[in-house]
């Protein structure tokens, strides 16, 4: 995917998004098998990750979570660092993470874009990604031709940690969406509509959204529904995040705090690896609480 200067990208992080990211680039994960799979393709791969990032002038990291991001950083930045080396981190983390690695950076003479993405895995594979991108700008206009290889939308938002907020934000509304569409799917069947001819009319009238056109969480509805697997445990990862900004910066987000109460019930009664469309299941059980 990304072909410009290939030999000096780094990729850390070959999961659901970054395996299909990452190809013919410098590469480290714990995966042996998502490893030896881009090696075939033409990647290098590295054991240690500080040396995967003194041999690259780029280093894009797509890892899980805050303490994951924080720990690959720490064990790089150690000694892992030449002037002047661009890290991207495209995973979804806190805006004070963001803005804690770019001060560590930025000691070793090494500079930091934040920029998360959106489309998950289908963007991922077929390069159609949005990217959010925070940082100097001067960095963004010298790495967006390679984030481009990558997604069909590269969008600059401003300083350090924007790229963070663009994404949280945009996962909040994901997620309250999420619930909004399975309730109004619920009580339409509840009445005796059809599931099919309901959601057309949804999707030709006011109450259309993103989710309700290409991720119903109705069984059958959307094909992508079925393939594009989001667990409750990372949307609600995510629904953490918003509540900690939130919080700090005093805004309600009434709707918000509501979306994580009710997703962490359910992985509280042990669902946290089904997709977080099978909200709508449970509205059906008694396992649903609000």
């Amino acid at each position: 995917m990304l072909q410009r200067n290939a030999s000096t990208i780094g990729f850390i992080g070959l999961g659901n998004m970054g395996g299909h990211m990452a190809s013919n680039l410098n590469v480290y994960d714990i995966s042996e098998k998502a490893c030896s799979d881009l090696k075939a393709q033409g990647a290098t791969v590295y054991s240690k990750t500080p040396d995967l990032a003194r041999n690259s002038e780029i280093v894009i990291t797509m890892l899980p979570n805050n303490s994951v991001v924080d720990a690959s950083y720490k064990e790089m930045l150690g000694d892992g660092v030449s002037k002047g080396t661009i890290f991207i981190d495209s995973s979804t983390i806190s805006p004070e993470l963001v803005k804690s690695l770019q001060k560590r950076i930025s000691f070793k003479e090494g500079r930091f874009l934040d920029a998360p993405v959106s489309g998950g895995v289908p963007g991922a594979e077929q390069a159609t990604l949005t990217f959010m991108v925070g940082g100097a700008e001067k960095d963004f206009k010298e790495v967006k031709d390679i984030l481009q290889c990558m997604g069909k939308r590269i969008i600059y938002c401003g300083i350090h940690g924007m790229g963070q907020a663009a994404k949280l934000c945009n996962n909040m509304m994901l997620a309250i969406s999420m619930i909004g569409v399975s309730e109004t799917m619920n009580l339409a069947v509840r009445q005796g509509l059809n599931p099919e001819i309901f959601a057309e009319i949804l999707n030709s009238s006011t109450g259309r959204c993103w989710t309700s056109e290409f991720y119903n969480p109705v069984p059958g509805i959307t094909a992508s529904t079925q393939a594009n697997k989001v667990p409750m445990d990372l949307i609600n990862k995510d629904l953490e995040l918003v509540a900690n900004v939130a919080t700090s910066s005093n805004s309600p987000i009434p709707m918000g705090f509501l979306t994580h109460k009710i997703y962490s019930s359910l992985i509280a009664e042990g669902f946290g690896g089904r997709d977080f469309s099978d909200v709508y299941a449970l509205m059906k059980t008694e396992k649903f609480h609000y």
